[in-house]
Parts: structure tokens; sequence; C-alpha cells
């Protein structure tokens, strides 16, 4: 009966929940920031929390913002916003392979950003097999509500917010990079994981050198994309 009760997905939903709360650091001032940035770019309240629901993707939609703001034609931002998440690229497979099969997963995978991929990568294996489903569930569904609600509070109050508070309008911006990278880092333990990402960190910081810092960004990612798989691909030749 207990064995039942902890495989509820229900309980396992509100374990996701629990444990995605750390997560909200980040997503909430840089939300914030972005319903803010959108406002100033001319987007209203509601264009800007659509925004969040349906392309939910952090530096990508003040990509968006930005390209549509500057007038730019619709398929050079389609084309920059999905270069910039091609990071899914690795992100999607690793997390197959610790889910059960469901055919809910092609719209539960528009919760997967950095950080929940992070969480769950850490987190997925310690649980057993009928928990994953719901604790993933509850973990992507706070983080994406959590950052729909900021980008609205951000659009209507974040002048008011960063007048009164100069320095929070200086830090949110930070905050979201500075939680991936906490959460990241212990990855530096695996093989692979440490050469795509020192591949990717070493990319960006040449292309910034060399300025191209417009598309250090999505080309640092696919090359740490290239670099993950080409080593997954070395290893199991060499471990049959």
């Amino acid at each position: 009966m207990n064995q039942l009760a902890s495989h509820s997905p229900i309980r396992n939903a509100f374990k996701g929940v629990r444990e995605a709360i750390p997560l909200l650091g980040g997503y909430i001032p840089v939300s914030l920031s972005f319903g803010l940035v959108a406002t100033q770019a001319g987007f209203s309240m509601w264009e800007a929390a659509a925004i969040s629901a349906l392309i939910y993707a952090g530096a990508s939609q003040f990509l968006f913002v930005g390209m549509v703001a500057a007038g730019s034609p619709l398929w050079l931002v389609v084309a920059m916003t999905l270069l910039i998440n091609v990071r899914h690229v690795v992100y999607g497979p690793n997390l197959a392979a610790l889910l059960p099969r469901s055919g809910h997963w092609p719209w539960l995978m528009h919760g997967l950003t950095d950080q929940v991929f992070a969480l769950a990568l850490t987190r997925l294996p310690q649980l057993a097999a009928p928990e994953r489903f719901g604790w993933f569930v509850g973990a992507s569904l706070l983080a994406w509500g959590v950052w729909i609600v900021g980008t609205m509070v951000g659009a209507t109050a974040g002048e008011t917010l960063t007048a009164r508070w100069p320095l929070l309008g200086e830090v949110m911006p930070f905050a979201l990079p500075a939680l991936f990278l906490t959460m990241v880092a212990p990855r530096f333990t695996d093989k692979r994981w440490a050469l795509a990402l020192s591949c990717t960190i070493l990319s960006a910081l040449l292309l910034t050198f060399y300025g191209w810092s417009n598309v250090a960004i999505p080309l640092a990612a696919a090359c740490g994309a290239l670099c993950f798989y080409i080593v997954k691909f070395q290893t199991g030749r060499c471990n049959p």
C-alpha cells in the first residue's frame, strides 16, 4: 500500500514542485527583466505573457523581442531563435533514456529548459521509474507558470521596481545564468560532459574575442553538441 502511494502521480508531481522551488531564484528576476524589456520594446503585457508561454526560451525571448522591435524579417527571427535553442539536441536524448514511454512527451518537452534539464539529469536517476513522469510534470509546470507570472509582473510593475531599487535592474539579467552554472558544474565529473562544456565555453570565448558576439551563443552551443556526440560515438565504438 505504501509502495502504491509513493508512485501516485499527484504525489510525485508535488515532489517535483517542491524540488524545483530553488530554480525560482533564477526564474523570477529574469522573467521580471524580460517583462520590462518587452514593454519597453513596444509589446503589451499580454503579448509579453504570450511570448513567455509559447516560446519559453529565456535568451531566445530577449532576442525575439529585440529583433522584432528592430524590424528584422520574420524568417531571420525564427532562424536565430531556433539556432540559439540547438542545445536541446543534447538535452532531449539524454533525458529520454531516463523517462518512461508516454504519448504526453511531445507537449511536455515544451517545459524543458536549461535549469529543468540540469535538475532532472541529477534527480531522475535517484527516483524509481514510476515516479519520474509525475516528478517531471510538477517541476516543469512550476517553472513555466512562474516564468509567465513573472513576465506579467515585470511588464506591469518592472519600471516601478527598478526605479525604487536600481541595483535590482543590474543583477536581474545575471540570476538565471548564475543558477544554471551552479547546477551544471557537477557535470564536469563526467568525461563527455566535461569535454562538451569545455568546448562550448572555449568556442563562445573565441567567437566573442574575434568580434562574433552576436552568434557566439548559438554557434558555441552547436560546437558543444557536436563534441558531445563525437565523444559519445567514439566511446561506443571502444566499448561495444
